[in-house]
């Protein structure tokens, strides 16, 4: 009897089968998501990898529950009544067909947009129209095609991962396996005829044989589903070589005890299994341990300002806002937890969750989400929870803003995985070859030892444990960086440009002097207001040394980047920034920053300011300039020219007066020009040349600096060791390179006695594990080691 398998998910058509569009399915539900499929130009899902589907379950009635507001309000990350944003667990995902069909569901349904698919978490984030598609619509066609997510509401609201344990019973089972076989191994080990009757022997040799079975089929399954899938795809991965090996030694040894040649190789195969299954535990707990993710979340550095309740403004960390705090949002900052708006003109800029540039202006009372930005001055709101940094973060890492960057040790992991894996195939045959004319009684161990030895796991492990582990360091010494592509970035700079004001410059010992006519109290209070809605750091030095003023709503509020502030309250409009942008002509150079003020278009004077460079700035550039290229491009006037001359080396690049289109157009040029440049900016105005930067630092200074420009966040007290976690960078990469030999020395001394027919296949096994440990190690010791100066 012919069987025939399901043209979308692969099973067998048992019971009947469907035929349509010349195609066999085994039920009504492969065939339907088929035509949805072919009816929306999807069918390509199918050219990816053959039968990747899963049959879809039954449906009806099931997520009924979903149409209740309060479990909505649970599962959404985002809603402002027109778009909402989930992110849904989906155990089905399994190869780049389910990655592809998911990406693109907003083929099936236009109201869908932006799906992001987490491979590794098996997670899928997507945007929705909430006015015209619910929730439950977008799960119920989720299941229709085969991805069931998923729901767990005490998952959502604990905020518990997905554990797979499969891992542990399999570990169990193989452990127990090779427990029992080595101690059925013994009396023939040791040749004890007085127990090793030869009447007993058959039995006690089948035994073996059926405690291998469960370490075969299932144990050792994840080896064979991988080799499978990278075989269908063309593509030779790690685990091949290792499916291999286990099937020649099962039926190698299934042979000999069917036909009395030996005991077989049960022990080997048991051991092996237990010993590959025991290493991969040891390195999914030692990536755990040592995961740079949830480290640098904890750390995040976003500062806020939290009114307290003798009405005094206090800059904290924003893992400090809790429940009911009160916090202002000054224009262009980030709202970091979900709240309620109290005060002010909000105009909140959701881009950055949505992708959508439209600002939605909200009125007191209304709900304010984390991730909008304001940017129509401040806004006082109350908090209505503590803030959750991986939401922070996966909008830090949101697509929508995500630069191009060459991942050039990802790229060289898995091309030397790849080669490596041929090579060791061509090797095992070989040597099997000559030992099968030479000596065949060796041929199988000979093949066994090579697949399993050589397995390039400890090359696959070098590069992400080297880097993951000095983001944790950088984060620890508040130096906090997007990914770990930003090291091989850094690694690779060879000019360094730095903003001035905010940057190289220190707002908190900054002093300013009023030159002009005398402002009215009405004109100071407007100037204070005005300025507490910027996060220029002119801005927030002015506004710290003026007087204490009554706190008023502003009716009007611009911030123009590169030129001033414009602020209207009732009929008064102040103007405060450059001397063009206040409608005053200079003709004698000044000599140090200044900010002009005009009163309803009445030019009335100006603050000069004295700076007060970061400490350890003149030694931070002179050791810089032995490997970089620096240079310095301020929007302020030539005043601060001859202090710099002193302060940084001869031949240090100053351009003044720079706009922000000006130092983003001077850093594109550079580039053209084969430069690989870094950028330190305050994120705000610098936001261009940050994005624009292969690498772009926001130095924080009790500012609200999150923003999707930029690279990595630099605390401004780190800021004079700079240097050392450049040069850090160049030590990671040359961890990973010396990692790839030590994995490359392993690998060689394994191959030789593997070949020699001078190494069984159990002590491969235990070999193999121990190269990838000893990796693990060496990355961590060597990380820490070259890291210990900057305590």
């Amino acid at each position: 009897m012919e069987h025939t398998s399901c043209f979308h998910c692969g099973d067998l058509c048992d019971t009947s089968t469907v035929l349509h569009d010349e195609k066999s399915f085994c039920c009504q539900g492969c065939k339907t998501v088929y035509e949805i499929f072919s009816d929306n130009d999807l069918t390509c899902y199918y050219d990816l990898q053959s039968n990747p589907g899963t049959t879809p379950q039954d449906i009806q009635g099931k997520y009924d529950f979903l149409s209740q507001q309060n479990i909505i309000d649970k599962l959404v990350e985002f809603d402002d009544g027109k778009s909402q944003i989930v992110t849904l667990y989906i155990p089905q995902i399994h190869c780049s067909s389910c990655i592809w069909i998911l990406e693109n569901l907003n083929k099936l349904n236009p109201n869908i947009s932006s799906p992001q698919v987490d491979f590794g978490k098996k997670t899928v984030r997507l945007q929705y129209n909430s006015e015209h598609y619910s929730l439950k619509e977008v799960v119920i066609l989720l299941s229709s095609i085969g991805y069931e997510p998923y729901i767990s509401l005490e998952d959502f609201s604990t905020g518990k991962s997905h554990v797979n344990r499969s891992l542990i019973y399999k570990l169990g089972i193989a452990g127990f396996a090779f427990g029992n076989v080595m101690f059925l191994s013994f009396p023939e080990y040791f040749e004890v005829n007085e127990f090793w009757l030869e009447q007993y022997k058959p039995f006690f040799r089948w035994l073996m044989f059926a405690f291998s079975l469960p370490v075969v089929f299932y144990a050792s399954s994840d080896y064979f589903v991988s080799a499978y899938k990278g075989l269908r795809a063309k593509v030779l991965n790690i685990d091949v070589p290792i499916a291999l090996g286990i099937i020649v030694l099962f039926l190698r040894s299934t042979i000999d005890i069917m036909f009395d040649f030996g005991s077989g190789f049960f022990d080997s195969l048991t051991g092996l299994l237990f010993f590959l299954l025991l290493g991969k535990f040891f390195q999914q707990k030692t990536y755990s341990f040592l995961s740079f993710e949830r480290d640098y979340k904890s750390y995040f550095p976003i500062a806020i300002t939290k009114i307290t309740k003798d009405g005094k403004e206090q800059p904290v960390q924003v893992y400090d806002i809790k429940e009911s705090d009160r916090l202002l949002i000054r224009n262009e900052e980030l709202i970091p937890v979900d709240g309620v708006l109290i005060k002010g003109n909000a105009k909140i800029d959701y881009s950055f969750v949505t992708g959508e540039s439209e600002a939605v202006r909200k009125v007191s009372g209304d709900k304010l989400f984390a991730g909008g930005k304001q940017t129509s001055g401040s806004i006082e709101m109350e908090a209505l929870k503590s803030v959750e940094q991986s939401y922070l973060t996966q909008l830090w890492g949101n697509d929508v803003f995500n630069k191009s960057k060459e991942d050039g040790f990802t790229t060289l992991t898995n091309m030397i995985s790849k080669r490596f894996t041929i090579v060791v195939l061509s090797i095992a045959f070989i040597s099997t070859t000559f030992w099968l004319f030479y000596d065949s009684s060796k041929a199988l161990n000979v093949f066994t030892s090579v697949l399993i030895i050589a397995c390039p796991c400890a090359i696959a492990l070098a590069a992400p444990f080297t880097l993951g582990n000095m983001l944790r360091i950088f984060g620890k010494h508040k130096f906090y960086l997007k990914n770990a592509t930003v090291i091989e970035q850094m690694a690779a700079i060879d000019t360094i440009i730095f903003d001035k004001t905010g940057t190289i410059t220190s707002n908190k010992q900054s002093t300013a002097k009023y030159e002009g006519a005398t402002l009215s109290s009405s004109e100071e209070k407007l100037l204070k207001n005005t300025l507490r809605g910027s996060n220029h750091p002119l801005s927030r030095t002015l506004y710290a040394l003026l007087e204490e003023h009554d706190i008023i709503t502003l009716d009007q509020f611009e911030e123009h980047l590169g030129q001033g502030l414009e602020g209207v309250h009732l009929k008064d409009r102040i103007k405060i920034g450059s001397a063009n942008f206040v409608g005053k002509n200079t003709e004698t150079a000044l000599l140090n920053t200044a900010v002009h003020i005009s009163s309803n278009n009445t030019y009335k004077g100006k603050y000069t300011f004295y700076n007060s460079y970061r400490k350890g700035l003149s030694q931070l550039f002179n050791t810089l300039k032995k490997q970089y290229d620096l240079a310095i491009l301020s929007g302020d006037n030539e005043g601060e020219l001859e202090n710099l001359k002193k302060l940084l080396p001869v031949r240090t690049k100053m351009l003044f007066n720079q706009k922000p289109d000006d130092k983003l157009e001077y850093i594109k040029y550079h580039q053209s020009e084969g430069a690989k440049v870094m950028m330190l900016g305050d994120g705000l105005n610098d936001a261009g040349a940050l994005a624009q930067s292969n690498v772009g630092i926001a130095l924080s200074e009790n500012v609200n600096v999150f923003s999707p420009a930029c690279d990595a966040i630099l605390d401004a007290e780190k800021f004079n060791r700079l240097g050392d976690f450049l040069g850090l960078s160049k030590s990671a990469i040359k961890i990973v390179n010396w990692s790839f030999m030590l994995s490359l020395f392993y690998n060689v001394i394994g191959v030789y006695f593997a070949v020699t027919g001078q190494l069984a296949p159990v002590i491969a096994a235990i070999l193999m594990p121990l190269s990838s440990i000893s990796v693990v190690v060496f990355t961590t010791i060597a990380t820490n080691w070259v890291s210990r100066n900057l305590k």
